[in-house]
């Protein structure tokens, strides 16, 4: 009984210091990770030193972290060809009207999303839709926000989207191809493209007032296609690692690193590009998040140990009872409002087992009560400008503009967006999977 009640009381201060620093949240997840072992280690018959060869063998995901990275250097690259905003000229160039073409950049900002880092994704996006608000002499505020909520909402899609479907992937066995067609029903990637929709229709009353202006912008050259080949490799490749061996496996993280590696060797070599600049994009990747993710790997694995999650499964329980549209709503609910405040890794992280063991006892799939988890817990960060950090980026490239985007203004977007896009994927996993 010591030893959970000293966990709950370590996980409550780690997570009160994410949300405080949200900065230093690696630190602070690898902090707790570290005084949890120790606590383990004190209380039970365990060495310390074996409960560390535990959290390196069977708490930390390696093959996640291993996409995560590998994913992050062929998103980078990725934007160094200048495919991306090649694209968007063209959408630009062919659309009718500034409004038409606002929303085409909203739409391929999401596309790239399910594949890219929402940030990366984000930041490649942005001069475009900045240069094409300069040309219309009109706020980019609205744009950004939707460049932001776009990249978070399709993140969720696919395996490679966003750290919480990678979480998600390797809990639930899912491969690369499961989150497309599940046994026989469609995945989350469908629920997530009903949401899609829903927000393309959101923003194109937002941006009808647009709607006569022509949308001009300076073209962009691509530099080279050989990281648009690599990002097609890689999703081919996790693809084919998921349907030979059944899920998220250690194959499809070596199948993203290596593609990772010949990247970075083509940058260096063929681009000739000097060993700083090589050093700079390697060193520029977000290895906070990646250290953030060791931290709360084992943080939760302690949680878990101690029977935390247990319990907190037997109180969600018995608060819903035998009424299983009531834990649906709850759990999507209670996910969007927390995510909106709150880092989505570490709460999906803890709340997987327990939506799973839910729907178990009221003899559920548990794909109803996770894909509300994660439905909820990844569109809801687009409640808030911290919400995410995508939404984060997007207000700082706003305040260099000279623009302020106050809490109020982004809510003003950001609530009726989140509901819609939130409310209608959640009931297509209702009437999907239910």
């Amino acid at each position: 009984m010591t030893a959970k009640w000293i966990v709950l009381g370590l996980a409550v201060i780690m997570y009160t210091l994410i949300v405080i620093f949200p900065d230093k949240k690696s630190w602070s997840a690898c902090g707790a990770a570290i005084i949890m072992l120790i606590v383990r280690a004190f209380v039970s018959e365990d060495s310390f030193l074996g409960l560390i060869k535990e959290a390196g063998t069977e708490l930390i995901n390696w093959e996640v972290l291993m996409i995560f990275v590998g994913s992050l250097v062929i998103a980078e690259l990725f934007i160094y060809s200048r495919v991306p905003a090649v694209i968007a000229d063209s959408l630009i160039s062919r659309s009718p009207n500034a409004g038409i073409a606002m929303l085409l950049i909203l739409v391929m900002t999401g596309l790239i999303s399910a594949f890219v880092e929402n940030v990366a994704t984000v930041l490649v996006m942005a001069p475009i839709a900045l240069a094409l608000c300069g040309k219309l002499k009109i706020s980019p505020a609205h744009f950004m926000v939707g460049l932001a909520v776009m990249a978070n909402l399709q993140g969720t899609a696919t395996l490679v989207g966003d750290p919480p479907s990678m979480i998600f992937a390797d809990y639930a066995n899912y491969g690369f191809n499961d989150f497309f067609v599940y046994h026989g029903r469609l995945s989350i990637f469908f629920a997530v493209q009903v949401g899609m929709l829903t927000g393309v229709l959101f923003f194109h009353r937002l941006f009808a007032k647009d709607g006569g202006k022509k949308a001009v912008v300076e073209k962009e050259t691509i530099l080279s296609m050989v990281p648009s080949w690599l990002l097609i490799l890689m999703i081919v490749g996790l693809a084919a690692a998921s349907f030979i061996y059944n899920g998220l496996t250690l194959a499809s993280g070596l199948v993203v690193v290596i593609l990772a590696v010949i990247g970075i060797l083509w940058y260096r070599v063929v681009r000739k590009e000097s060993a700083e600049k090589t050093f700079e994009l390697i060193k520029g990747l977000d290895w906070d998040t990646a250290m953030f993710l060791v931290g709360i790997f084992v943080a939760v694995g302690a949680i878990s140990a101690v029977g935390l999650l247990q319990d907190f499964a037997g109180v969600l329980s018995r608060l819903v009872g035998n009424n299983v549209f009531l834990g649906f709503f709850l759990i999507v609910a209670v996910s969007t409002l927390i995510s909106g405040f709150v880092d989505n890794v570490p709460y999906i992280i803890v709340m997987l087992p327990v939506a799973a063991q839910l729907a178990g006892g009221l003899s559920l799939q548990p794909e109803l009560y996770m894909f509300a988890l994660l439905i909820g817990s990844c569109m809801g960060g687009n409640l808030t400008p911290f919400g995410a950090s995508a939404n984060v980026v997007s207000v700082g490239i706003l305040r260099k503009q000279g623009v302020k985007l106050s809490f109020l203004q982004w809510l003003k977007i950001g609530l009726p967006f989140t509901l819609l896009t939130t409310g209608i994927s959640a009931a297509f996993i209702w009437f999907v999977w239910k």
